[in-house]
């Protein structure tokens, strides 16, 4: 991964404060380590390491809503790329929706995920401010929906899954994405995506929002990465639409439900995958491998299963998302 300029969350700065005065005295140590009292200090630096290592489990195990959105939204997260370079065994990226236009906040193409061709489909972030403009932040154009749905439709006619990875704010919300037609090029995207026979996984790997994570969000399994975030609006906006005060974002991010273990109990979701302690940034190469192995366990499973059953189990799952029941109170 390239390396990129990162924002240190406040929650973090004291323990990555910490951790630093701990690897500068273990060099000293190392440096002497002949000495009798500094294998004495050694044992107690070892210490002191495996209870920071404690106190990050508890932090990020408590982290809270709105601290897990500025978390994914960090520059030195992994992106769809990333993880199809690291998780894919050969891929090649297709260009193109083929009506004039190649958005480039959304990435597909081919691959094979070990014995087994697959399509995938991800929105795509920059990783610097030139690259975020040139991806437009993650967030797709109607010609980004366009590209997904012409490789979706291939994957589909020759018999590939697909996989496809959620990271965007949303959908590209300009005058030119309205006349270009974007709220039907979701529209479409949704109601392909209930109709093809292939297996479809969808991984929410940092920030799911709105219709913009929802344009490839149809599929068979909905996986997210343990810190992600899906929501139907950031709290930013729904702060500034319920209350006109952004202040109120923290109050908005718990309402909204918006983290792994909130959707999982709602039924939105289907799978967590765990992510190393400090998210997917801190120790990349542990999160390629745990996504993995997650994938060719649920791909496996889903490819067990007949073409009439997935599509029919696909559609019974949205059905039933945001279904309720209430009864009438008893008259005395």
């Amino acid at each position: 991964m390239i390396s990129r300029k990162v924002l240190t969350l406040d929650f973090l700065k004291p323990v990555l404060e910490f951790e630093f005065q701990l690897d500068q005295l273990k060099k000293i140590l190392v440096s002497n380590q002949h000495s009798i009292d500094m294998k004495f200090l050694d044992r107690e630096v070892n210490k002191l390491y495996m209870e920071l290592d404690l106190i990050k489990k508890y932090l990020f195990n408590s982290l809270s809503p709105l601290q897990r959105l500025h978390l994914v939204r960090q520059s030195d997260r992994p992106t769809t790329l990333d993880y199809i370079n690291n998780i894919m065994d050969h891929w090649i990226e297709l260009h193109g929706d083929r009506g004039g236009t190649d958005d480039s906040a959304i990435v597909s193409g081919i691959a094979s995920l070990g014995s087994q061709s697959i399509a995938f489909i991800g929105h795509q972030r920059g990783r610097d401010t030139k690259e975020n403009v040139l991806r437009n932040f993650g967030m797709a154009s109607p010609g980004g929906y366009r590209k997904a749905l012409r490789i979706m439709k291939h994957a589909n006619k020759f018999n590939f899954p697909i996989l496809t990875f959620i990271d965007t704010p949303g959908a590209w919300a300009g005058i030119k994405a309205e006349e270009l037609g974007q709220g039907e090029a979701i529209a479409i995207n949704l109601r392909e995506m209930f109709s093809f026979d292939v297996p479809i996984i969808c991984t929410i790997i940092g920030e799911g929002g709105s219709g913009g994570a929802l344009g490839v969000g149809i599929g068979d399994s909905i996986m997210m990465l343990e810190y992600a975030v899906y929501t139907v609006a950031t709290p930013e906006a729904c702060a500034a639409i319920l209350w006109k005060d952004s202040t109120k974002s923290p109050i908005a991010a718990e309402s909204l439900k918006i983290t792994s273990s909130d959707l999982k109990v709602l039924g939105i979701i289907d799978h967590i995958v765990q992510e190393p302690i400090g998210g997917a940034q801190a120790y990349p190469f542990k999160a390629f491998l745990y996504l993995k192995t997650k994938l060719i366990s649920e791909l496996s499973y889903l490819l067990s299963l007949p073409s009439d059953e997935r599509k029919k189990r696909r559609y019974n799952k949205f059905r039933q998302i945001g279904k309720f029941y209430e009864d009438a109170l008893p008259i005395s």
